[in-house]
C-alpha cells in the first residue's frame, strides 16, 4: 500500500511554480529594480520639496539666506558689511576681507579648588549661554600657593563657530551688553595686536537666558574674538561695522 501511495504521489503534477527555482540573477535584479524605483520617488519628493522652497522665496521677497536659516548677524557681513569694508581697506578680492573666525567663551572658577561641585552649575550657565556644551578645563600644572593639583578642574570654555558665533554674538552686542549696569561702551585698547579682540564681563546675569532665581553665585567671563584681520586696525573697523559698542 505505501508503495502504490507513493507511486501516485509521483505521478501527481507539481502545481505551477511549485518547486521550481528562480532562475539565477533574477531575485538580484528585482531587488534592484525595487531599489531603483525607492530611489526615484524620494528624488521627486526633493524635488517637490525644493520647488516649494524656492517659490516661498519668489512670493516673500527675501535673501534665500533667510530660509535657510543662517544666522542674522551673518547675513548682514555678507550683504552689508564686507562691501563698505572693501571700499574702506581698499581690497579687490572678496575673500582677503577680514572675517570672525571663532569665539572663545572662557568661565574661571577658581573656588572650585575647594569645592568641586560649583564646576557643574557653572558648565550649566555656560551650555545655556552660548547653546554649545562646554568643556570642562584642567589644571595643566599643581601650584602649592593656590591649592592646585595637575589635572584638578577649574573651569569651563565653549568655542563657537559658524551660525552659533555670529548668533552669540548678536545677542551680546544687542541684548546682553546694554544690560550692563552703567555701560558707557567697550574698550578699545583690548586687542592683542594680532586683530583679535577680547572682552571681560564681571556677571553672567546681563545674558536673559539665565535665570536669577536658579543663580547662587556671580560668575565672571572672557569672550575672545578671534578675526582674520592682520592687524588691531582692521579687526577694529570690522567689528565696529557689526555692531560692537566701542567706548567714544
Amino acid at each position: 500500500m505505501a508503495d502504490e501511495k507513493e507511486k501516485d504521489q509521483e505521478k501527481k503534477p507539481k502545481a505551477k511554480g511549485e518547486g521550481a527555482k528562480a532562475p539565477k540573477g533574477e531575485g538580484a535584479k528585482g531587488d534592484a529594480a525595487k531599489g531603483e524605483a525607492k530611489k526615484g520617488s524620494d528624488k521627486k519628493r526633493g524635488g517637490d520639496r525644493k520647488a516649494a522652497s524656492e517659490e516661498a522665496v519668489r512670493e516673500s521677497g527675501k535673501p534665500r539666506a533667510n530660509v535657510k536659516g543662517h544666522a542674522r548677524l551673518r547675513i548682514r557681513f555678507e550683504q552689508e558689511v564686507r562691501p563698505v569694508l572693501m571700499k574702506e581697506l581698499d581690497v579687490t578680492n572678496p575673500m582677503a576681507v577680514p572675517r570672525l573666525h571663532k569665539v572663545v567663551v572662557n568661565m574661571g572658577v577658581g573656588e572650585a579648588t575647594q569645592n568641586s561641585k560649583l564646576i557643574d552649575p557653572a558648565a550649566n550657565e555656560l551650555g545655556q549661554i552660548t547653546g554649545q556644551k562646554p568643556i570642562i578645563t584642567k589644571a595643566k600644572k599643581s601650584i602649592a600657593a593656590f591649592k592646585v593639583r595637575e589635572g584638578m578642574p577649574i573651569g569651563a570654555m565653549v568655542t563657537l563657530r559658524g551660525d552659533r558665533m555670529y548668533e552669540f554674538l548678536d545677542r551680546l552686542m544687542n541684548v546682553a551688553l546694554p544690560r550692563v549696569r552703567d555701560f558707557r561702551g567697550v574698550s578699545t585698547k583690548s586687542f592683542d595686536g594680532r586683530g583679535n579682540y577680547t572682552l571681560g564681563l564681571k556677571d553672567q546675569l546681563v545674558f536673559p537666558e539665565i535665570d536669577y532665581s536658579k543663580v547662587e553665585k556671580q560668575k565672571g567671563m572672557n569672550i575672545t574674538v578671534v578675526t582674520t584681520a592682520s592687524n588691531d586696525e582692521q579687526a577694529r573697523a570690522l567689528l565696529k561695522h557689526l555692531g560692537m559698542p566701542f567706548r567714544a
